[in-house]
């Protein structure tokens, strides 16, 4: 059987999960693809590795692909996105010196109340906080304002956000170089591990259901390609359903702590994959119901009310014309690319590629092209519900 490579950039991060999996597991060779991973140090050399034709497709933050269709960040390209990688998996964690402050004011780390951790957090800092993200234009970075902006008072005021590559997370924890991060995981319990910091958050306790990771390509590619970008999303898909089933992780696990990927011990990538988080160095877990999602409640599919959403916020923090924002998201998450490359596999394709964001409490079920879709929680911590259709 003759297949095609494809050069595939990625993170050594949890989600890039899927990218792995597929190719070590075989999906990918079922559609007839060799994938060649290739591990990048940071999310501005792999968004050029893309942009410059260094690799075919990539692992990317769900906002990176908007942020050039908005002219923001340099990239010199226009990316399309061909499925969303990953939902969720991001952890904030503070200093040791933050953590015992929070700890004499009261604060039990409950690690599921966005208010509560917020509010305890700036009554126990009264200067200015240091919170690294591993982008500018990330999900972590998105999280964060709008948590920021949601927690009222002068909390946007007070924070300061700086830029550091997601394994360096701990190393600037520990260095005093920032006092808090917001990062994907395992580089949150990684610090944890290492006694440089303790966890306050996960990202699920701002947006239950929030975009992470997305497979990137260049516009043009997706056009020219559009037959190897089918075969590609169906290989993801596979993998992320494979990641979904629980007796899946140990394995799972197994094959991102090689070397080649995330080169770390298997039990502390396993945390993010079970939701089962330890938040201490001294060993307090907490359980977070769906941590990380790869496939459950049609995670795969690119719905453009997440991208206008994101391109909405990012708008109003850079000062753009939200409703030019609005119009060029329209164009970035390709959901019918998707749906042309999953229809006839017996995957649930959602009947619309356009929904309510956070308006979704408990497990729902909605219609969908063929069958009923059932649909996660996707819930925002200030109750807010975004409509696109009523977004301007």
């Amino acid at each position: 059987m003759t297949t095609t490579p494809v050069a595939a950039g990625f993170l050594p991060l949890t989600d890039a999960a899927p990218l792995i999996v597929a190719q070590e597991m075989g999906f990918a060779a079922e559609e007839r693809l060799a994938l060649d991973l290739r591990k990048a140090a940071s999310w501005s050399a792999l968004r050029d590795m893309l942009a410059f034709g260094q690799v075919d497709a990539a692992q990317m933050l769900a906002p990176l692909p908007l942020a050039a269709a908005l002219g923001l960040g340099g990239a010199g390209s226009r990316f399309a996105v061909l499925s969303v990688l990953s939902v969720n998996g991001t952890v904030i964690g503070v200093s040791h010196r933050l953590a015992a402050a929070l700890a004499s004011g009261g604060h039990d780390f409950a690690f599921d109340d966005a208010v509560a951790a917020g509010r305890a957090l700036f009554a126990a800092e009264a200067g200015m906080i240091r919170i690294g993200v591993p982008f500018p234009f990330s999900m972590h970075s998105e999280l964060l304002n709008y948590w920021l902006q949601g927690l009222g008072g002068d909390a946007v005021q007070r924070v300061s956000i700086r830029t550091v590559p997601p394994p360096l997370m701990a190393q600037a924890m520990r260095s005093g170089e920032i006092d808090a991060f917001c990062v994907g995981e395992p580089w949150g319990s990684l610090a944890v591990e290492r006694g440089d910091g303790v966890l306050l958050l996960p990202g699920t306790a701002i947006w239950s259901f929030a975009p992470e990771k997305v497979l990137a390509v260049r516009s043009g590619w997706a056009e020219r390609e559009r037959a190897l970008g089918g075969r590609l999303i169906r290989a993801l898909w596979r993998a992320g359903r494979w990641l979904a089933e629980p007796s899946s992780r140990g394995l799972a696990a197994e094959i991102l702590s090689a070397r080649r990927y995330l080169d770390l011990p298997a039990e502390i990538i396993e945390r993010a994959l079970t939701g089962r988080i330890t938040v201490t160095p001294q060993g307090l877990q907490r359980q977070v119901s769906r941590f990380v999602e790869f496939h459950d409640g049609a995670a795969g599919f690119p719905w453009r009310s997440q991208a206008q959403w994101i391109a909405l916020q990012m708008a109003r923090c850079n000062g753009l014309d939200p409703r030019v924002a609005f119009e060029r998201a329209e164009g970035v998450f390709r959901s019918d690319l998707y749906r042309a490359a999953m229809r006839g596999t017996g995957a649930q394709l959602p009947a619309a590629s356009l929904k309510l964001e956070g308006a979704v409490d408990g497990e729902m079920a909605v219609a969908g092209e063929s069958q009923s879709l059932r649909l996660l929680p996707n819930r925002f911590f200030d109750g807010r519900v975004f409509d696109p259709l009523a977004a301007l």
